[in-house]
């Protein structure tokens, strides 16, 4: 079905002001800094915003839909969070000069879905409480994993592509973007069994938890060698885990754009769940099958809310990383002192300041100037990212000021 021409024209005229963006010489001088961040020779530390509260964004409609149409729909709101972006989160976003239209890509599950119940304290957040049913509790339920079975529909996509041409010709150009797969397979098998059920089974039933993790290892790498067969996998990433992914190290020699190689790519993975478990258990539970991951990959991101102050040694046995993440709980001296220069301190700043009643200018940037006075102190390269927003007391205005305070900092 052709797109209208009420819609076209919405979008066409959305399309150009992000075109004017991206062609502003700022943005060739981020991907430089990123570059530089990326390669462990930073310039200055970076800052990036990501995983908003969107339903709380809103002002003077600039997040508001006018077209009709579902496919124009999508592409409008994701047109209308870049406008948003540069106009009041700045911060070190890259406005690129294409859209991305992703491959129509199917299977990727493991046969198990999740049996949970929910809490809900704002109607208009997705952000909710779960309480997961556990579906795992003998060896006989280890066999509800499935291995992945990936699937492609090449009309899809090719009608996806087209319709985006229709739409941003002469003003974007389109480009098609395949797969980017991350490795958190904790993150999926607490989804089946819940949290206490998953952690005592640690303690009283490991050899049953290595079985289940080594069924599911088993099913990312099959995964994995089905996209690469496929010639599913993308490349050229902009962010990896919500931060900048610039580098002149990818893709590796021999790269064809007809079909990336895992190696071409960053990759980012976590055990979130883990942040209460010894580093030893982490190891022997998630860094040792995560190695197996990694190995095929051209560069890493690892760690998401997981304290990893304590694990850096057992990180480093993971191939190929370059960032790790540093969550609002480590030890910022402890986790500066043994990063140290070998890889980016992912400072995970936390989005608390923004939910608090009163709003606390000073605090956030007293926080912010203590890790990076601390980076400063063991040469650590360094990078502000703010995520998980769940709330900002329905005050964007908040995120705008927090996005001002880190770049001052960054800069100063």
């Amino acid at each position: 079905m052709p797109t209208s021409i009420k819609d076209r024209e919405i979008l066409r005229e959305l399309a150009k002001q992000v075109a004017e963006i991206a062609a502003l010489p700022v943005q060739q001088e981020t991907i430089k800094l990123w570059k530089a961040l990326n390669g462990l020779k930073p310039i200055r530390p970076m800052v990036m915003i990501d995983q908003i509260a969107w339903h709380e964004m809103d002002v003077n409609g600039e997040l508001a839909f006018t077209t009709e149409e579902g496919f124009c729909r999508g592409m409008e709101g994701h047109l209308r969070r870049i406008l948003y972006l540069w106009k009041h989160l700045r911060a070190d976003m890259v406005v690129q000069p294409f859209i991305s239209i992703h491959k129509a890509i199917g299977g990727g599950g493991f046969g198990v879905g999740v049996i949970e119940e929910t809490s809900v304290t704002d109607p208009r957040n997705g952000v909710v409480g779960h309480r997961y049913i556990d579906q795992m509790s003998t060896e006989e339920d280890i066999m509800k994993i499935q291995m992945p079975k990936i699937s492609y529909s090449e009309e899809a996509t090719k009608q996806s592509l087209e319709k985006a041409h229709e739409i941003f010709d002469g003003i974007l150009e389109v480009r098609e973007q395949g797969a980017l797969p991350g490795f958190a397979p904790w993150d999926q098998i607490v989804q089946w069994r819940g949290t206490n059920n998953m952690i005592l089974d640690l303690i009283d039933r490991p050899n049953f938890m290595h079985k289940i993790i080594s069924r599911v290892t088993d099913g990312y790498l099959s995964m994995l060698d089905q996209y690469e067969e496929m010639g599913l996998l993308g490349y050229g990433q902009d962010t990896i885990h919500c931060t900048g992914a610039f580098t002149d190290e990818l893709p590796a020699p021999g790269f064809d754009p007809q079909r990336p190689r895992a190696k071409d790519l960053w990759t980012s993975g976590m055990a979130q769940i883990f942040s209460t478990v010894s580093p030893a258990m982490h190891k022997e539970f998630e860094i040792d099958y995560a190695a197996k991951w990694y190995a095929r990959f051209g560069l890493g991101y690892y760690g998401c809310c997981e304290p990893l102050d304590d694990k850096i040694d057992i990180i480093r046995e993971l191939p190929h990383v370059r960032k790790i993440s540093m969550s609002p709980w480590v030890d910022l001296e402890k986790g500066a002192e043994r990063i140290g220069r070998d890889f980016v301190f992912s400072r995970k700043p936390t989005p608390a300041f923004l939910a608090w009643d009163t709003w606390k200018p000073e605090e956030v940037e007293a926080d912010l100037r203590e890790t990076k006075d601390m980076c400063d102190r063991y040469g650590c390269p360094l990078e502000f990212i703010l995520k998980d927003i769940s709330t900002v007391h329905y005050e964007p205005e908040r995120l705008w000021e927090w996005s001002d305070i880190a770049m001052r900092v960054a800069k100063s």
